[in-house]
């Protein structure tokens, strides 16, 4: 009853007032509700390692490292091979040689027309062969442990492509996360907006305000409006930038996502990161291999100047027919090698030397740019941590001077033009603190980034 003898001109002040009240959240009551069948941080993640070209074309680096780690493998083996050859002619040594050969000679082959204008004759050649290097001071050794280092450093630099990736789809994600939040808060600002417009109207029937104040609560619908359409548009480029870094689309009707909300992160000593960084950096420890690979290459070339033993082996079959009889014989023997004057092998040394050091400078250039990316990081995530608490109490501040203003709006002791101002005072630190928000978890993203921890099977303090 008590509000049927409400007047006109307060009920939509009530109503202003009642959503006004539920138009931004407490921070410190969002909770991280997930809809049902929503798309989740760890489905975008799967998806995109999934369908990122980027971590296919790792993947083939990767693999081609493994076949030359197998191909260097083969120095080990013996070489066989066999060849089947046919050939006819009267040359004079060929015919000689080939009769002999398919065990066919005869006394009449040494008369001397015979042997200066032989009748042409066919020479069916089987053939097996094969060599096998014995020694080489431990060269192909060292080849296979230079191959298997820069395999491994193809697997450390394929795990970091997918924290990358990963990086990218998180930041995409929360992007998500913020332009729904911002459209939503939009929503209730359009609809406060309706009712300030419906209570200016009230109150200018009831001759108690000008029609200026609904004017200008007509100019703030509008602004509101306009504000709402720009969300919406934000948020389609949200998701347009998502499914770029996940290398697919996302049908409209799984375009279901958590509420975007404050999380709450253990951020490391800057010490631990640090050795953290060292540790799990899977680009460093890419270079580290690949040093270890040129130390390798010294050894490999330091080799190369020492003797080499091989030993071959051949037996061949030689006939007049394909099908027919004939003769064979067998060879084998030892060879040593050695270069006595290696020009060439001493330059390859020398840059092999030079390469490894390369390497050293590069593995202490990446120490110095990990620490200096860790240092940023975590100091960007202490003053993210902090804005965003300045941001909270800014936040409340706002709202409670709001509140004021719309009690003394209802009573008539403020102008429309007083409560706007408060308006647009409480919806900048609202957009101040989602943005904070947004902003403290990017910051713990580039600071796992940096440790290098930021693994598609470690998303659990950003569900």
């Amino acid at each position: 009853m008590k509000a049927l003898l409400e007047s006109p001109m307060q009920i939509p002040s009530k109503l202003f007032l009642l959503a006004g009240l539920i138009l931004v959240q407490r921070p410190n009551g969002l909770a991280q509700e997930v809809a049902p069948h929503g798309f989740t941080l760890q489905q975008a993640v799967m998806l995109a390692l999934d369908k990122s070209p980027e971590r296919r074309m790792s993947r083939l680096d990767r693999t081609a490292a493994k076949v030359a780690s197998r191909q260097a493998r083969t120095a080990l083996l013996p070489v066989l091979t066999f060849d089947e050859t046919i050939m006819r002619g009267n040359d004079p040594v060929y015919a000689f040689g080939t009769r002999l050969r398919q065990q066919r000679f005869a006394q009449s082959d040494f008369a001397l027309n015979n042997l200066n204008k032989p009748t042409p004759i066919n020479d069916f050649t089987t053939r097996v062969s094969g060599n096998w290097r014995a020694f080489d001071m431990g060269q192909s050794h060292f080849r296979i442990r230079q191959a298997d280092l820069q395999g491994a450093s193809a697997e450390a630099a394929s795990s970091r492509v997918d924290q990358e990736l990963v990086y990218r789809v998180v930041a995409a994600y929360e992007g998500v996360l913020l332009a729904a939040r911002q459209l939503e808060v939009a929503e209730h600002q359009v609809k406060t907006a309706e009712s300030l417009l419906a209570a200016s109207r009230s109150r200018v029937t009831a001759g108690v305000a000008v029609e200026a104040d609904q004017l200008s609560a007509s100019a703030n619908l509008a602004a509101r409006q306009q504000e709402e359409i720009a969300a919406e548009g934000d948020l389609s480029i949200a998701w347009a930038e998502l499914e770029r870094a996940m290398g697919a689309p996302v049908a409209e009707e799984d375009r279901k996502i958590q509420s975007f909300g404050v999380k709450q992160f253990d951020v490391p000593q800057l010490t631990d990161a640090m050795a953290s960084a060292v540790q799990h950096r899977p680009d460093r420890e890419s270079l580290a291999k690949q040093q270890a690979a040129a130390h390798a290459g010294v050894q490999v070339a330091r080799a190369g100047l020492g003797p080499t033993v091989e030993t071959f082996g051949s037996w061949q079959a030689d006939r007049n027919s394909f099908t027919g009889s004939g003769g064979n014989n067998w060879t084998a023997g030892v060879q040593i090698k050695l270069n006595i004057l290696p020009l060439v092998r001493r330059d390859e040394l020398e840059l092999a030397r030079i390469s490894a050091q390369r390497a050293q400078a590069a593995v202490d250039a990446a120490d110095d740019t990990i620490r200096l990316e860790v240092t940023r990081a975590w100091y960007t995530q202490q003053a993210a941590g902090r804005m965003l608490d300045v941001a909270q109490a800014a936040q409340a501040q706002s709202e409670e001077s709001l509140r004021i203003l719309r009690n003394r709006y209802d009573a008539g002791l403020a102008t429309v033009t007083d409560l706007l101002r408060a308006e647009d005072a409480e919806r900048q630190s609202a957009a101040n603190y989602w943005q904070s928000a947004f902003r403290s978890t990017l910051a713990w993203v580039d600071l796992r980034a940096a440790m290098g921890t930021l693994s598609p099977d470690h998303l659990e303090d950003l569900q």
